[in-house]
């Protein structure tokens, strides 16, 4: 019980960093510098007392101390959010790297979704960089090697074919993916699906493999059409011209994914 309320924990302050990128990084400004966070309305420095995650945000009623604007509820749901997903891993997977590997990419998908909801834009430190770091995990958190087995020599072994799987079912995925949009493109003389929704999958193929990236592509997909045109004809949208942010659906899709084929898998095995 300890260990899940320290994780928790841990997800709650990796939670408050993420909102800080999910700001700035959209805008071009240093994660780092200036190191203290700031309120976007009057630029007043934070003290580190309004800067407790969740805590903070409801004593204040989820307003700026200084000037009184409403702070959106986007930093209270991404720490809540960051903090549940690294709990429910170390529930899932146990203190092991399956549990750091998950709630990596968790933290990844759920900075990825806040961005693109409110930013309509991916940062390639997050989807490029998700990427190289799920190819990395792949050693250590094998995945199973479905396309890498057919493509490669078995006398690897199991990690490197991991490995493989990562790259290959990255690669192929978005390579499939950007070539829709390309012909789409084409066709329609206008874009429908962003660059940054290609690296995006790319990242969820180097964590999750072919198959769990053909998984998640069909489920956002799904979610998306349903959700999409739900969310058109309550707001008075334009369905022939509204962009959806594809991204959020990826996001939420891969989530659903990680947590109900592997999660499940690893509690029934």
């Amino acid at each position: 019980m300890l260990e899940i309320a320290l994780a928790f924990l841990a997800g709650l302050f990796l939670g408050s960093f993420l909102n800080v990128c999910i700001y700035r990084l959209p805008r071009d400004l240093s994660v780092v510098r200036p190191a203290r966070s700031f309120c976007p309305f009057c630029e007043k420095t934070i003290a580190w007392y309004d800067n407790v995650p969740l805590v903070s945000y409801l004593v204040l009623h989820g307003r700026c101390r200084q000037c009184g604007a409403r702070i959106p509820v986007r930093y209270f749901l991404v720490e809540v959010l960051t903090g549940a997903a690294f709990a429910g891993c170390l529930v899932l997977f146990g203190i092991t790297l399956d549990a750091l590997k998950y709630s990596i990419f968790s933290a990844i998908l759920i900075t990825l979704i806040a961005a693109d909801i409110e930013e309509r834009i991916l940062p390639d430190e997050f989807t490029l960089g998700g990427a190289v770091i799920g190819v990395i995990l792949a050693y250590f958190v094998p995945l199973p090697p479905n396309l890498a087995h057919i493509l490669l020599p078995l006398r690897l072994g199991q990690r490197w074919l991991s490995v493989g799987e990562a790259v290959l079912g990255g690669s192929l995925i978005s390579l499939c993916i950007w070539l829709v949009g390309w012909v789409y493109q084409k066709v329609r003389h206008r874009e429908g699906l962003g660059f940054g929704d290609v690296k995006m999958i790319a990242m969820i193929g180097a964590f999750l493999g072919l198959q769990g990236a053909l998984l998640t592509l069909i489920a956002a997909s799904l979610f998306g059409a349903i959700g999409g045109l739900i969310f058109i004809f309550f707001a008075g949208k334009d369905a022939s011209t509204y962009e959806l942010p594809f991204g959020s659906f990826l996001g939420m899709a891969a989530l659903a994914i990680a947590i109900v084929a592997i999660g499940g898998f690893h509690l029934g095995g």
